[in-house]
């Protein structure tokens, strides 16, 4: 999910001084990428625990496509301005599940920013195909 919010997150603004808070970066909310795929993130709890729903753009099968729930982990430890996450999506037209991992930024514009890396599981008929369960 490459996913720039389309408009700044409320209450951020575009230029700080030595009076404003930093920037921040917060997962809460509606994300589209750059292959129109979208998710949606609710509420983080205090253990940094949030659950959503994500619906893909794109897919490999020939199934409808459905919106997908998803269930995540945002890093709070240090409270960070730009924190790291990862969350699992368990494709409700498939089997597979993908895991994302990733890193909210606040670019230079104020714009909230998610980069990520994904891993997708595919189930096989067997042991000997499970070279290609895995993208």
């Amino acid at each position: 999910v490459r996913a720039p919010a389309t408009l700044p997150a409320p209450g951020l603004c575009c230029d700080t001084n030595a009076e404003s808070p930093p920037l921040q970066c917060v997962l809460r909310g509606r994300w589209i990428n750059d292959l129109g795929s979208n998710m949606t993130i609710g509420a983080i709890n205090e253990n940094g625990e949030f659950t959503g729903s994500y619906h893909t753009a794109v897919s490999a099968t020939s199934n409808e496509i459905r919106v997908s729930p998803l269930h995540g982990s945002q890093h709070r430890i240090n409270q960070k301005s730009q924190p790291t996450f990862g969350f699992t999506v368990n494709w409700a037209f498939s089997d597979s599940i993908t895991v994302f991992t990733g890193q909210c930024f606040v670019d230079e514009y104020g714009r909230e920013i998610l980069k990520t890396m994904w891993l997708l599981r595919s189930r096989v008929d067997s042991m000997k195909d499970d070279w290609k369960a895995t993208r």
